[in-house]
């Protein structure tokens, strides 16, 4: 943007794109807007879509789930084959992968008489590998 009287670029006025400026009565380009350092601006979520994301971030927030979301990152598992590779119980097996289901982070599939669970998205096993590569080089 230029200023009237001086015809040269404001430091405080927001960039634009390269747009050239429309004729009298044709509508404006659309303004991208960026901040002092050429950073747009983080986009806005609906307190829908942040309670969501929080309620996800929640019921990963358990030493039990994150293995069990590491477990599951590679293959489907059964509730057996958990319990073998975590060395826990099977009832707390079985309730952490409740509050899995709930969240949406797993989903089970029956094939007999056992479940297999997987993950819904490889987003999640993205989140917890960050999330422990991140623990590891702060510990």
């Amino acid at each position: 943007m230029t200023t009237e009287a001086t015809g040269q670029a404001s430091a405080h006025a927001p960039r634009t794109n390269d747009a050239a400026t429309p004729g009298p009565g044709l509508p404006s380009p659309v303004e991208e807007v960026h901040d002092d350092r050429g950073v747009p601006p983080t986009p806005t979520h609906s307190t829908e879509v942040l309670t969501a994301a929080g309620d996800l971030l929640r019921s990963l927030a358990a030493p039990v789930r994150i293995a069990i979301v590491l477990q599951l990152r590679d293959s489907a598992r059964c509730v057996h084959e958990l319990v073998e590779a975590l060395g826990v119980a099977q009832p707390l097996i079985s309730q952490h992968l409740r509050v899995l289901k709930a969240t949406g982070v797993v989903y089970g599939e029956r094939h007999g008489r056992e479940v297999m669970y997987r993950l819904v998205d490889d987003h999640l096993a993205h989140i917890v590998v960050d999330a422990v590569s991140h623990a590891q080089e702060h510990l």
